[in-house]
């Protein structure tokens, strides 16, 4: 059974029609907690796989508004895999160097090397929603990056990258629950900015971007998965539930002994 939404390609995506406390088939997260140890147990077998592989890499995209849980889904999800196949890219503002290239220069270069599971915490979306929202770049900038994107990514799957693209669906009240834990928790306070109180005010305006990025940008090749994020505990089990999925697709091998074995003596 699939608990994430899978956008089918070509469908229009209206995020008031997902409940993002959604739970699926689960009742509760001591309900879940079997499954998400097998399913921890299952990703830690496939990403040796496919770190031994070496024919393919997997780049988990991870998109949402402020709180809704990159941070927490990279922490709980690859806790059982090995740090030495898996590398974590952060895109915030844009610097002077990376603003004196084109908008995928810099995620370009963060793409996983085959063998490798990379995850961006935000990535090239960014260009389609913050920039969209504040006016930062004119219209006809942004709208052209749709279709840049969707061949960007295009690129990297016929290159062997599998693209896996979530989008952590939380409620507006959701949100303000947890930026008041952070105003409230002293060992959490660094994580609240005045910026994400502020963001609030373009709820409606960051809905709309995120509909059309996920309407525009959602290909045969690299669909995205919208998955209901309001409890933590649901949403780690529907990503690893689509990384395990995805990469058992890929029927890994251990690679063939490049040394005749029966010739090997270890004294």
């Amino acid at each position: 059974m699939r608990h994430s939404v899978l956008v089918k390609p070509g469908s229009q995506v209206s995020l008031k029609d997902i409940d993002p406390a959604d739970t699926g088939s689960y009742k509760s997260a001591e309900d879940a907690e079997q499954t998400l140890q097998k399913l921890e147990k299952e990703l830690a077998r496939l990403q040796y796989l496919l770190y031994a592989d070496t024919r393919w890499a997997l780049l988990v995209v991870l998109q949402g508004t402020d709180t809704s849980g990159k941070d927490g889904t990279i922490r709980h999800v690859m806790s059982s895999v090995s740090p030495l196949g898996v590398q974590v890219a952060a895109f915030k503002a844009p610097n002077e160097e990376e603003l004196a290239h084109d908008f995928l220069w810099r995620v370009h270069k963060k793409v996983p090397r085959r063998g490798y599971i990379g995850v961006f915490n935000r990535s090239h979306y960014e260009d389609v929603l913050v920039v969209r929202v504040h006016d930062l770049v004119p219209k006809k900038v942004w709208k052209a990056r749709y279709d840049q994107i969707n061949h960007f990514e295009r690129m990297l799957v016929k290159s062997q990258t599998v693209v896996l693209k979530f989008f952590l669906h939380i409620s507006k009240e959701e949100q303000a629950r947890r930026l008041r834990e952070r105003l409230d928790d002293p060992t959490r306070n660094w994580k609240l900015s005045l910026k994400d109180v502020e963001e609030r005010r373009y709820w409606s305006a960051y809905r709309k971007a995120y509909e059309d990025a996920l309407t525009k940008c959602n290909t045969e090749w690299a669909p995205w998965h919208i998955v209901s994020a309001d409890h933590k505990w649901y949403r780690n089990l529907v990503v690893a539930e689509e990384i395990v999925r995805a990469l058992k697709e890929l029927d890994l091998q251990f690679p063939k002994p490049t040394i005749d074995l029966s010739k090997v003596v270890i004294e």
